[in-house]
């Protein structure tokens, strides 16, 4: 059996590390949205 058969060859487009680094962002973006709104209450400032 030659190598080539036993491994798999994955080949992703460029838009996909795209859309994961905009995921990324996104979620840290509401992240932080929450940590401000979780900031107050009663022994918040």
């Amino acid at each position: 059996m030659n190598e080539t058969a036993t491994r798999k060859v994955r080949r992703h487009p460029a838009s996909r590390t795209a859309d994961a680094l905009a995921r990324k962002n996104a979620a840290a973006a509401l992240q932080r949205a929450l940590d401000r709104r979780d900031n107050g209450g009663a022994t918040g400032h």
